[in-house]
């Protein structure tokens, strides 16, 4: 590429959904010399799914991927037994190992979706963290005083609400900035709810002698709810979501989320995004996104399939605009929730009514008398009958 192009793609990379660089002119000129620089992210698999949250980051990697740098891309095996509170209100629960290297199965494969693997350095930081030891913990933990940890916003408010902080989550960005000393990270990408973990890496390598990562901090973004995207609160779009789930999710956020989308979630240029808003209405600016968000996952053909049913749906079907919302426990049967939602009068009625291809989730016949509902359906609309529409909340 050409020295115009590629002070274009710079100049976005560190602007584009982007809240904080630090040391933004120190990685400006690094950029620019033509370096090849190490960028590391860090994801802990607290959950199987990676969701669109994440996507902000890895899209971020795909961008420093396309100008020549080495993706570092770490699945935190270790740290996601321990447990980061960073964002939480309480103390996060220690995962056992097995929960861990179940949720962590498919992240490479989720990563792909964006990124180009081949590509990418992939590191389970359990290689080095788990052969530590207390004289190499207590070195390290001497960097950090207790002062700087509860200065932290969200510690600061359990504390004064007096509620527990353990030693634990004390740790817990030793380990993530002993994962930049490790693998020599140039730049260290994370959400802004990251920001202490972040700095720890560059502390902790200039206690290892070495030069300090630059940090590309993202926004943050709501979830289908308007809350932060969290997989604890069910308000996520996952990028192993089929497609028409997938489009369905993102139809259903609110209208004023929309740009942030685009923006975070899309690499549709800023001008045509900016166009896209202002020529068109609401739901179709919103369809838009649906099929740009569906096509980087799935492709543009699944995409057009997706948006095609969507419509198909909502304007064939009459779809109530207030439809009736309901919340429900992962797990339930659809037979018992048909039952309980008055779409049918006893089992029996609810299974013919499914074996007669008479109820449909995100408009596909569910056939499977023992279809049970998992958070793969959140906010999936349920169809029986001929006007009977109920839009689903699954925690």
């Amino acid at each position: 590429m050409d020295e115009n192009e590629k002070q274009k793609l710079i100049d976005e990379l560190l602007s584009r959904g982007v809240a904080e660089v630090i040391d933004r002119e120190h990685l400006r000129h690094r950029l620019v010399s033509g370096e090849t620089l190490r960028i590391k992210l860090g994801i802990d698999p607290t959950s199987p799914n990676i969701h669109l949250g994440r996507s902000v980051t890895l899209l971020k990697l795909r961008d420093f991927q396309a100008l020549g740098h080495t993706i570092v891309f770490i699945v935190g095996d270790f740290t996601g037994q321990i447990g980061d509170t960073s964002d939480k209100e309480s103390e996060r629960p220690m995962l056992s190992r097995e929960m861990v290297r179940e949720n962590m199965a498919t992240y490479a494969e989720q990563a792909g979706k964006i990124l180009d693997m081949t590509r990418v350095e992939i590191h389970a930081n359990s290689t080095w963290l788990s052969k530590l030891t207390f004289s190499d913990i207590g070195k390290e933990a001497d960097a950090f005083s207790v002062a700087e940890f509860i200065a932290r916003e969200n510690i600061r408010k359990r504390l004064d609400a007096g509620k527990r902080v353990s030693l634990r989550e004390m740790l817990y960005p030793l380990m993530q900035g002993h994962d930049s000393v490790e693998v020599s990270a140039d730049v260290e990408i994370g959400g802004t709810d990251q920001r202490f973990n972040l700095l720890a890496g560059r502390k902790l390598q200039e206690h290892a002698g070495s030069e300090p990562q630059d940090i590309l901090m993202t926004n943050l973004i709501p979830g289908t709810d308007g809350r932060k995207m969290s997989s604890s609160w069910g308000n996520t779009i996952n990028l192993l979501d089929p497609p028409r789930d997938m489009f369905g999710k993102v139809m259903s956020v609110p209208d004023t989320l929309v740009e942030t989308y685009f923006i975070h979630c899309t690499r549709v240029p800023r001008e045509e995004v900016s166009l896209v808003l202002r020529s068109e209405n609401p739901r179709d600016a919103k369809l838009r996104l649906g099929r740009e968000i569906v096509a980087i996952y799935h492709g543009v053909e699944a995409a057009g399939d997706a948006e095609d049913a969507f419509v198909s749906l909502f304007s064939k079907r009459e779809v109530p605009r207030d439809l009736r919302e309901v919340t429900i426990s992962e797990g339930k049967s659809l037979l018992d929730f048909l039952v309980e939602q008055d779409f049918a009068n006893s089992r029996a009625e609810a299974r013919r009514k499914i074996e007669q291809g008479g109820v449909e989730i995100n408009g596909e016949k569910i056939l499977d008398r023992d279809f049970v509902l998992t958070s793969r359906e959140n906010l999936a609309i349920i169809h029986c009958g001929k006007k009977d529409f109920v839009k689903i909340h699954i925690l």
